[in-house]
């Protein structure tokens, strides 16, 4: 989870990240350029991951409470899940509007790109590199692991803004068609973030198991006074992952010494599976 330094890391990054959307709506709005729209809407996903992160900070954060025993991070979950709707619609628009323009030909309306929105665009695009190893260089000092996947994305951005800046720049010499081409590919490529995101999210949502049961048996199992280990479930994100196991033990050992043995897999487990929490049932055999 975000600490409070990279709480305040994602408010400068979302601040910047509004403005750069901003400008290039207004570029995209004033020119018609749909490879311009398209790349104001990958950097809105950046806008979206931060205000997201700050979500992890103040709601997904919290402990667990009585009407939320397992915690609250599913609502980062679901936020991600809004992202990916939002992104579903609006690539559908923009591809459906780059298609109609190669359809009507050269008679569509031409982009206009002035220098002074060109120049805006390039300023952006400095804007992005800045930012990219700025934020990858906190997240690294920080430990922020949201930090450095956040600077992955945004480096893809640098070069899908490159790749756009391109595309302007042949519009600008008559070649109409570069335009809503470079919008679709712009929009294969916003697809592929929202399909990551998609694979990130749906098996938490789902409770699909996080780890491979196996691995949790035969850490269980080196334990000693451990006969077997069953019963096993697990589920949750990668950095927050619940566990349940049922322990074989001795139908000697007393009380204590089974409860000491349940807590020494409990240990066990978190250490080497990097689980977050373990519930351990003791049965006598």
């Amino acid at each position: 989870m975000p600490s409070p330094s990279a709480r305040r890391v994602f408010l400068g990054l979302l601040a910047i990240n509004a403005s750069v959307v901003g400008a290039k709506l207004l570029v995209a709005t004033a020119s018609g350029s749909l490879a311009i729209l398209g790349s104001a809407l990958d950097s809105a996903v950046d806008a979206l991951n931060n205000v997201l992160a700050l979500i992890v900070v103040r709601v997904a954060a919290r402990e667990p409470d009585e009407d939320h025993p397992y915690g609250h991070g599913k609502f980062e979950t679901l936020g991600a899940l809004g992202i990916v709707g939002f992104l579903s619609i609006t690539c559908f628009e923009l591809v459906r509007s780059a298609v109609n323009r190669l359809v009507e030909g050269a008679g569509a309306s031409r982009v206009t790109v002035t220098d002074a929105q060109l120049a805006a665009l390039v300023g952006t695009l400095g804007v992005n590199v800045v930012t990219t190893w700025y934020e990858h260089r906190r997240g690294v000092e920080l430990g922020s692991e949201l930090l450095v996947a956040d600077a992955t994305h945004t480096r893809a951005d640098v070069l899908l803004t490159a790749g756009v800046l391109v595309g302007v720049l042949f519009a600008r010499q008559g070649w109409w068609w570069i335009d809503p081409a470079v919008a679709i590919v712009v929009t294969l490529v916003i697809a592929f973030v929202a399909y990551g995101i998609l694979v990130r999210t749906v098996p938490v949502l789902v409770d699909e198991r996080a780890v491979p049961t196996r691995d949790i048996q035969a850490t269980a199992q080196t334990v000693p006074g451990v006969k077997s280990a069953y019963g096993i479930r697990s589920r949750g994100p990668s950095d927050q992952r619940y566990a349940e196991v049922t322990i074989a033990v001795d139908r000697r050992a007393d009380v204590a010494a089974a409860h000491s043995i349940a807590d020494a897999v409990e240990q066990r487990l978190k250490s080497d599976l990097r689980l977050h929490e373990v519930t351990v049932h003791i049965e006598p055999c």
